[in-house]
């Protein structure tokens, strides 16, 4: 094999990884709550979003959510949810864990875009254990960002955002 055929493929490889990468180890929603609870899972509840919900998750999305309702499991102790948002172009979905107002875990579920897939990896998803908001739906930290993931990293905190405020707002 000569030396340029040699370096297309490389250069092939190379452009096809994030693809890969993006692609693999999605978990089903029904396999995330099931280990979340331990086999044991709650009825599912759910969230109307009409009234000040809507206009207070339009303004932490940044834009009107595509949905009226979603759909959590667990009580005012302890509650797992389940959210879709768009990163760049396409949906992310990520589980979330909310035990006494602060989050006990946030895992993607399935990641579809062609970049940012680093935020599955626990070194991103440990900053928001133990995470709650604050007034005006602020997290009462800093998430740092991942070089070439801002959208990424923008859906995953507003996820966040969002469920920590319907928890909130549902066992209040």
């Amino acid at each position: 094999m000569n030396k340029r055929v040699k370096a297309l493929i490389a250069v092939l490889v190379t452009l096809s990884l994030p693809a890969v990468l993006a692609s693999d180890d999605s978990i089903q929603p029904a396999d995330f709550l099931n280990r979340v609870f331990a086999g044991d899972l709650p009825s599912s509840d759910t969230v109307w979003i009409s009234g000040e919900k809507q206009q207070i998750a339009e303004s932490i999305l940044g834009h009107k959510p595509d949905y009226l309702r979603l759909r959590y499991w667990g009580d005012q102790s302890r509650s797992a949810w389940i959210m879709e948002e768009i990163g760049k172009t396409e949906p992310i979905t990520v589980g979330v864990v909310v035990s006494d107002n602060q989050i006990e875990e946030i895992k993607v579920l399935a990641f579809r875009e062609s970049r940012g897939w680093e935020i599955k990896y626990d070194f991103f998803t440990r900053q928001f254990n133990g995470a709650s908001i604050e007034k005006r739906q602020r997290l009462d930290r800093h998430i740092d960002g991942i070089s070439g993931a801002t959208l990424s990293v923008k859906a995953m905190t507003n996820i966040s955002r969002l469920v920590l405020y319907l928890a909130e707002s549902t066992f209040t």
